[in-house]
C-alpha cells in the first residue's frame, strides 16, 4: 500500500509539486472516495485503490509522495445510489477527475460504463467499468513560455478566424504527416503564414476540452467532428496531439499557442460549459454522474431521475451551485494563466445564464466573470442564445461581453439573396447593429459580425444551394436547420453554367466585402477564403473526413475547378483595406446627422465638418424615409467621412482617414449610380469591384462628382476619395 498524507483540500484536481502529488475532488454525497492509480494499458494495467484520508467542507483529498507526471488514475465514490433522489454513485465506475488536466484513452461504449443494464434503464448494473473508458493523468506544470505575452488586439483591429484543429491541418501537403490534425499542424509556419496573409489576428478553435465520440454515432461508423460534447473543462482533447495522450498534448498546445503568440495572433477557444458528454438518463457513468450527480446538473423537480436540457444534448449544469460555478471559473483561469489562451466563444451561452427558468443577464455566472480580475480581461464571446423557452438573446449580454450577431448573419443573407424589405436591418447591420448594442453603452465591437459559422453552409454552399444536403449524416436528412437563407442562384449544386458560376463568385464577394467593411468585428469560417464546400451539408458535426476537412489543394476557387486564388487574393485586399483604413473599423458608433452644425448644413464647413456617414439613394440624393421604407429598394450608396471619425488613437491623437463610398447593388439588374455633390468629395477611385475581382486601384480611372458610375446587378464598389 502507497504511503497517503493527508494533502491538501485546495486546489482541486491532482496537482504535481515536484516531489509528488496532491489529490483532491469535491462529492457532497460521497461516504468515501477511493484513488485509484494505473500502472499499466487499459483493460489489463495494474490497479492500485487508496482511500482518500481527508474530508475538508466537502473536498476529499490526500498527497501521495513520489507520484510523478504521466501517472494515470481515476476515482471511484462510494455513497447513495437512489435515482429518483437524483442520488447515482456507484464505485464500480471508474469516474475521470472534473479538474483532469490531461486525459487518455477513449469510452469503448460497453455495457459497463452505464449505471443500468441495457433495457431496463431503472436497474443498477454494477460491472466494473474500468477497462473500458478513460483515465486522468497527471500533468507537470513546468513549460518554457520564454518572453511570450499576450499580444492584447483591441477588439476594433481584430479579426477572427474559426477554426477546426484537425479540420484546417488534415490534407495540408506541406505539413508533415505525422503533424497533420493536431496542435504542432496548426503551429507550423504554413498555417500561420497563411493566417497572416489574410489578416488574422485570432483563431477561434472549436472545442478543444476533451470530449467524447457519441455512442449513437459510433455506432454508425460516424465521429464527434466538432466536439461540443465535453467530459474534461481541463483537458486539451488527446486525440489532437502527435506526441502523446500522457501529459504531451499539454505540452504541444502550450507549443502552439505560443508559435501563435509569436505571429501576433490570439488564440480564443471555443467552449461548452452547459452540458457534459454524460447526456441524460440514458447516458454513460464517467464522471460528474457519479461523483455528485445532484450537485452538478439540472434535474427535474419532480422526478430527479430525469435531467432538465435546454441545450439538446441531454443535461444542462446546474449553474446555481457554487461547486458547478467553480469550476468553470478555475477552468477560465486555467486556461488564461497556464495555457495562454486570450479568450473564450461560450457555447449556447444563455444556457450559463438560467439560474432556475428564464434567461437572467444578472445570474451569478456573469457577476463572478465581471469581478475575475483575470478572466474578465480576456476576450469574451457570447453565443447568445440556446434552445430553452426565451433562450433567444441577441443584444442582451453584459457590457462586457461581445456576442455571435446572429442578426448580422441572417440579414445579410437575406439582402444579397434579394429579399424584399431589408434595406434598412442591412443598414444597420452595416454600421455596427446600434439598435441592439448602443442604448446599455456597448459599442460596435459588441457585435461579432459573420455571415457563415461552422453551424450551417460554407460560403460556397450558401450561393450553391437551396437547400440542406445531410444525408451522409444518416439521419433522413431530418437533422440541421432548414432556415438558411441561401440561393444556390439559379442551379442546385455543382454545375457547368459558367452564369451560374460567375454570379456564385460574385456573391462569395459582397458577402465577403461587406463582412470585412462592416462596423464590428469580422469573423470568417476556415476555407471560405478559398471557397470550401461541404457538397450542401450543413450539419457536418459528425463528418470526421475529407468532406469537413479543408482540401489545400483542390479547392474551388475562382470560377474554374482547378483555378486557385482568385478569392484568397480577393480576400487579401479586403483584409488589407480594413487593416489599413480605421474608417471601417470605428470603435464608436456613427452619429449621422447629429454632427451636423446647429444653425445650418454641414456643406458651409470643411470636410471634418460634414456628417461622419450619409446615405444616398442611387440617384446621388439623400435617403429620405420613402426610400428607407420602399420594400422593392435593394440598393444604396454610403458615405463614410474619414475625417469625421472623431475618437482618438492609443497615443491620443485623432484618428483620420481617407473617406469611401460604398456603391451596394443587390437588384438583379444593372444600376447606375449618380456619385454625391462636391462638397463630399470633388473626385473618386474605385479601389474595389465585386464584379471585376481583378481590378487594380492604379489602373482605375478618377470620377468626379455628379457623375454617373454603373453598377452591375448583385455587386459592390468601393471608390476612395482623391
Amino acid at each position: 500500500m502507497a504511503q497517503i498524507w493527508p494533502g491538501d483540500a485546495y486546489p482541486l484536481g491532482a496537482r504535481f509539486d515536484g516531489a509528488g502529488t496532491n489529490f483532491a475532488i469535491f462529492s457532497e454525497v460521497a461516504e468515501r472516495v477511493e484513488l485509484c492509480l494505473f500502472d499499466g494499458p487499459v483493460g489489463d494495467g495494474e490497479e492500485t485503490r487508496i482511500d482518500l484520508p481527508e474530508v475538508d467542507a466537502f473536498v476529499w483529498h490526500g498527497y501521495l509522495p513520489g507520484i510523478m507526471p504521466g501517472r494515470r488514475y481515476g476515482y471511484r465514490v462510494h455513497g447513495p445510489y437512489d435515482p429518483p433522489q437524483g442520488l447515482r454513485c456507484n464505485p464500480a465506475k471508474m469516474l475521470l477527475d472534473p479538474y483532469a488536466q490531461a486525459i487518455e484513452g477513449t469510452v469503448d461504449w460497453d455495457e459497463a460504463c452505464f449505471g443500468y443494464n441495457f433495457g431496463d434503464p431503472w436497474s443498477r448494473n454494477d460491472a466494473d467499468s474500468a477497462g473500458h473508458t478513460m483515465r486522468s493523468v497527471v500533468v507537470s506544470p513546468y513549460f518554457d513560455w520564454g518572453d511570450d505575452r499576450p499580444p492584447r488586439i483591441p477588439y476594433h483591429e481584430t479579426v477572427i478566424y474559426e477554426a477546426h484543429v484537425k479540420g484546417l491541418t488534415a490534407r495540408h501537403p506541406e505539413i508533415p504527416p505525422s503533424l497533420r490534425g493536431t496542435y504542432a499542424g496548426l503551429a507550423h509556419p504554413v498555417i500561420i503564414d497563411h493566417l497572416r496573409s489574410i489578416g488574422v489576428t485570432a483563431v477561434e478553435l472549436m472545442p478543444v476540452h476533451q470530449f467524447v465520440h457519441d455512442d449513437a454515432l459510433t455506432s454508425r461508423g460516424l465521429r464527434n467532428y466538432w466536439g461540443y460534447n465535453t467530459i474534461g473543462f481541463f483537458a486539451p482533447h488527446n486525440e489532437y496531439s502527435s506526441s502523446g495522450h500522457r501529459g504531451e498534448q499539454v505540452l504541444e498546445f502550450k507549443a502552439m499557442v505560443k508559435a501563435l503568440h509569436e505571429a501576433g495572433i490570439e488564440v480564443i477557444l471555443d467552449v461548452v460549459y452547459n452540458h457534459t458528454a454524460e447526456g441524460n438518463h440514458l447516458g454513460p457513468t464517467l464522471s460528474l454522474r457519479g461523483i455528485d450527480n445532484a450537485s452538478y446538473y439540472r434535474l427535474t423537480e419532480d422526478d430527479r431521475r430525469y435531467y432538465m436540457d435546454t441545450t439538446g444534448t441531454g443535461n444542462s449544469l446546474l449553474m446555481r451551485s457554487p461547486h458547478v460555478l467553480q469550476m468553470i471559473m478555475d477552468s477560465l483561469r486555467y486556461w488564461v494563466t497556464e495555457m495562454h489562451v486570450d479568450g473564450f466563444r461560450f457555447d449556447l451561452a444563455a444556457t450559463l445564464a438560467r439560474e432556475l427558468h428564464e434567461v437572467d443577464r444578472l445570474a451569478a455566472f456573469f457577476d463572478l466573470v465581471q469581478q475575475d480580475p483575470v478572466v474578465s480581461q480576456v476576450k469574451l464571446i457570447a453565443e447568445p442564445w440556446d434552445i430553452g423557452e426565451g433562450g433567444y438573446q441577441v443584444g442582451n449580454f453584459p457590457p462586457l461581453w461581445t456576442e455571435w450577431n446572429g442578426q448580422y448573419r441572417d440579414t445579410v443573407r437575406d439582402f444579397w439573396r434579394g429579399e424584399p424589405d431589408t434595406l434598412p436591418d442591412f443598414a444597420s447591420r452595416l454600421t455596427g447593429s446600434s439598435d441592439l448594442y448602443a442604448d446599455d453603452g456597448r459599442r460596435p465591437i459588441a457585435s461579432i459580425n459573420f455571415a457563415t459559422c461552422h453551424d450551417g453552409f460554407t460560403l460556397h454552399d450558401l450561393v450553391s444551394y437551396d437547400h440542406k444536403h445531410n444525408e451522409a449524416n444518416g439521419e433522413g436528412n431530418r437533422d440541421g436547420s432548414d432556415d438558411n437563407r441561401s440561393w444556390n442562384c439559379g442551379h442546385e449544386g455543382p454545375t457547368g453554367d459558367l452564369d451560374v458560376l460567375a454570379l456564385r463568385e460574385r456573391q462569395k464577394r459582397n458577402f465577403l466585402t461587406t463582412l470585412f467593411l462592416s462596423q464590428g468585428v469580422p469573423m470568417l469560417l476556415h476555407g471560405d477564403e478559398m471557397g470550401r464546400t461541404q457538397d450542401g451539408n450543413n450539419n457536418a458535426y459528425c463528418q470526421d473526413n475529407e468532406l469537413s476537412w479543408v482540401d489545400w489543394t483542390g479547392l474551388r476557387q475562382g470560377m474554374f475547378p482547378d483555378e486557385r486564388g482568385p478569392l484568397l487574393d480577393f480576400v487579401q485586399r479586403l483584409s488589407r483595406l480594413r487593416t489599413e483604413h480605421p474608417v471601417f473599423r470605428r470603435r464608436r458608433f456613427f452619429l449621422g446627422d447629429q454632427r451636423r452644425k446647429k444653425g445650418g448644413r454641414a456643406a458651409k464647413g470643411g470636410p471634418e465638418d460634414l456628417p461622419d456617414l450619409v446615405w444616398f439613394t442611387p440617384g446621388g440624393t439623400e435617403m429620405g424615409d420613402r426610400d428607407w421604407t420602399a420594400g422593392f429598394n435593394k440598393s444604396l450608396n454610403v458615405f463614410l467621412n474619414g475625417d469625421a471619425i472623431g475618437e482618438p488613437d492609443r497615443r491620443g491623437r485623432q484618428v483620420r482617414d481617407d473617406s469611401f463610398l460604398l456603391l451596394i447593388n443587390a437588384h438583379d439588374g444593372d444600376l447606375t449610380f449618380t456619385l454625391p455633390p462636391a462638397v463630399y468629395g470633388q473626385m473618386w477611385m474605385k479601389v474595389l469591384d465585386t464584379a471585376d475581382p481583378l481590378l487594380a486601384e492604379e489602373e482605375s480611372p478618377v470620377v468626379k462628382a455628379r457623375e454617373n458610375v454603373p453598377v452591375g446587378a448583385r455587386s459592390t464598389q468601393v471608390l476612395r476619395r482623391v
